[in-house]
């Protein structure tokens, strides 16, 4: 089980990998990219296990991670485009 420190390892590492796999400018930093990368693994290994498409713990949860980080930033970038 993930302490806090390792939600915000975790979240980092994933908020980075669905930064490299969708580029562009984002308006926050790094604090930013670790919110939605914990955000994201949150939202897609929920998303993920509701569907049946995995259990807690196998590989396919870092997959739906990254895809929800991805999801989320792409979101994240429409708010704030729209607020600009």
């Amino acid at each position: 089980m993930f302490g806090i420190l390792g939600w915000v390892v975790f979240g980092a590492i994933v908020g980075a990998i669905a930064k490299l796999l969708h580029p562009g400018r984002d308006p926050g930093g790094c604090l930013v990219t670790i919110a939605i990368g914990i955000a994201g693994s949150l939202f897609g290994g929920f998303l993920g296990r509701l569907l049946g498409l995995y259990q807690q713990g196998q590989a396919a949860g870092f997959i739906m991670s990254v895809i929800g980080a991805i999801l989320l930033l792409v979101i994240y970038r429409a708010v704030t485009r729209a607020r600009n």
